[in-house]
């Protein structure tokens, strides 16, 4: 069974409609040849007629037989003429190039007669167009045309010597000329063949033309898209289709292959949400674990500071009674994360957080010959936070510096101090709605950890996405989709497609279109469109001023981080370190800076160093 693809239906459908043009242009082709040949034929016959009749107009008057014998006999011998004769009133043949006719009636019946005499009483005027009939011959089925031309009385006829004829009498007989129509139909039966022919050869090529075409454009396209899909549905999602082309099958194999790289990623985030749960799971259950021999070592370490007599056993012991109370502390913060809990925010000193931090690594940092220099400014405002948490983060960014060091030794530099920002640059546009509230945030495409604002773009037909950055006046906007005439270009939702865009309202930096969504609670975003502008506006924002930051840097002297692998950090489970790290540390301090309203940057250079900045609000 022959299966019914799509490239065969339609160059069926197009060689069914090709055959139809071409038969009935054919068709019509045909008919209007004949009708051109037979109009010439009857032309020519009727200038025979009037030449037969001039000819022997003189002749009658004198009454010379045997002259319009002579002339009719010497016309009847052309190739061209099968038959000339000149018929009285009554149908009587007294002239013919057939001899053998002369004398002979006609019946009124016969085709010759039949146009004047279908009628009664018969017609004493014939048109010209009526004058002509085509006639097939009883004996051999042959096609002829005979030319009726009426002899009609006039006042030299009826006033001649010869003879004479009343003046009443309006018709005095008739010249009838045939013409055979063999040689026509041969031309007409050749160009038939002919015509025939070209159609079907039109046909033909047409048909293999469209199926050439239609295999190279439709089918093979399409059976490699189905052949992946169906790769795609055994699992296989490396599956990747050719989209160089720029039409319909082109946008169609960009969006099967960003479907597929989707796929892949949900499916790797399914994988790491169950590592998740699961590591929640072990958490909980570690918590529980744990939380009895912690109790024991706060227990007794306590009872031991109490009976220290040194300055500096007690100092020890301090240590580990602080460190005690903050691992019991972390383990119900992971009792916590297990079940979701919020964090505990109060005004906290952050400087004091940083030297927790660091304090518990100093002497293995010193082991590796690695030197932490701090510089915290005294005095800074209290910002409203979770201690534990960000003494955590501040744990992990210094982690990460000296593995970043190494064995060889080098130095961490800690750094806090007050700073007053705009908020252009910092602020982070967390919610975004198209007019009909429908969701602009795309958590699939992210800025340094940030979930992207996702917005649809049209233009010639083709369509694509625009991911802006989510850190207001930021213009690392990563652009899928260009328009060469931003004039032609639409912006909507992807969601319901509603316009975004300002009607009449152009970029102040580079006139290009602006489009506006809301940032609820805090009023409307525009953005301008173009690639290389970044023009920002957002009047709530901007309105509130500067705002107080607490501003920490964690800075280090080590191997540094690639910019291919920069953009990744923050992902869970991606790690610099290889099968050393978790890849969950800086995951799960974005996530607390986030949770804080703060946010958190690197800069990196290979082989000379990186910076983690980390800013608090001050308020919340």
């Amino acid at each position: 069974m022959i299966r019914k693809t799509v490239g065969r239906k339609l160059t069926t459908a197009v060689g069914l409609t090709v055959l139809l043009i071409v038969s009935a242009f054919a068709y019509v082709n045909i008919r209007s040849h004949e009708e051109s040949l037979l109009a010439e034929v009857e032309r020519h016959a009727i200038q025979i007629s009037q030449t037969v009749k001039s000819s022997t107009e003189y002749d009658m008057l004198l009454n010379e037989p045997n002259r319009i014998h002579e002339i009719i006999r010497r016309l009847g011998e052309e190739e061209s003429i099968e038959r000339i004769r000149i018929m009285n009133k009554a149908g009587k043949i007294t002239y013919s190039s057939d001899v053998r006719e002369i004398g002979k009636t006609v019946n009124s019946r016969a085709e010759s007669c039949s146009r004047c005499h279908d009628v009664d009483p018969p017609l004493e005027r014939l048109e010209m167009r009526a004058r002509t009939r085509v006639f097939r011959r009883p004996n051999d089925s042959s096609r002829a045309l005979g030319v009726i031309t009426p002899i009609y009385n006039q006042p030299s006829c009826w006033t001649a010597d010869c003879h004479a004829h009343p003046k009443s009498r309006k018709v005095l007989g008739v010249f009838d000329v045939v013409m055979p129509l063999a040689a026509v139909d041969a031309d007409l039966r050749v160009g038939r063949i002919e015509i025939v022919v070209f159609a079907a050869s039109a046909v033909l090529a047409l048909s293999l033309i469209t199926a050439f075409f239609v295999r190279r454009w439709v089918s093979e396209p399409v059976k490699q898209l189905v052949a992946a899909t169906q790769r795609v549905a055994g699992g296989d999602l490396s599956q990747a289709i050719d989209e160089t082309r720029r039409d319909e099958l082109g946008l169609l194999a960009r969006s099967f292959n960003h479907m597929t790289r989707k796929i892949s990623e949900a499916r790797l985030q399914l994988v790491q949400s169950d590592k998740l749960a699961s590591l929640g799971r072990l958490a909980a259950g570690v918590a529980h674990e744990i939380n009895n021999p912690l109790t024991g070592v706060l227990t007794y370490s306590s009872m031991m500071l109490r009976r220290a007599r040194t300055p500096d056993e007690q100092e020890d012991l301090k240590v580990i009674v602080r460190e005690t109370i903050r691992c019991r502390d972390i383990v119900k913060s992971l009792l916590d994360f297990a079940r979701q809990s919020v964090p505990t925010k109060r005004e906290s000193n952050i400087n004091e957080a940083i030297l927790r931090a660091s304090s518990v690594v100093e002497r293995q940092l010193s082991l590796s010959r690695i030197v932490v220099m701090k510089d915290l400014q005294p005095g800074l405002p209290h910002p409203v936070m979770d201690s534990n948490q960000m003494e955590q983060v501040f744990m992990n960014l210094i982690v990460n510096a000296a593995d970043a060091i190494g064995p060889e030794g080098g130095k961490i530099v800690l750094r806090s101090s007050a700073v007053s920002l705009s908020p252009v640059g910092v602020v982070q546009i967390k919610h975004a709605v198209c007019p009909k509230r429908h969701n602009l945030i795309d958590g699939e495409v992210r800025f340094e950890g940030k979930p992207s604002i996702r917005i649809k773009a049209r233009c010639d037909g083709q369509e694509g996405f625009i991911h802006f950055d989510p850190v207001y006046g930021n213009a690392a906007h990563r652009h899928g989709f260009i328009c060469d005439d931003q004039k032609k270009a639409q912006f909507v939702c992807p969601e319901c497609s509603t316009s975004l865009v300002s009607e009449g309202r152009t970029c102040p930096r580079c006139g290009g279109p602006v489009l506006t969504f809301e940032a609820p609670p805090k009023g409307f975003v525009e953005t301008c469109t173009r690639k290389k502008c970044g023009w920002q506006r957002w009047m709530d924002i901007d309105a509130a001023g500067d705002r107080e930051f607490i501003e920490i840097q964690v800075r280090d002297s080590g191997c540094g981080i690639s910019a291919e692998e920069l953009v990744k950090i923050y992902e869970p489970f991606y790690s610099t370190k290889g099968a050393k790290g978790t890849g969950l540390g800086l995951s799960v301090a974005w996530g607390i800076i986030d949770s804080h309203n703060g946010s958190i940057k690197v800069e990196s250079m290979v082989g000379k160093g990186t910076t983690f900045t980390v800013r608090i609000p001050v308020k919340p």
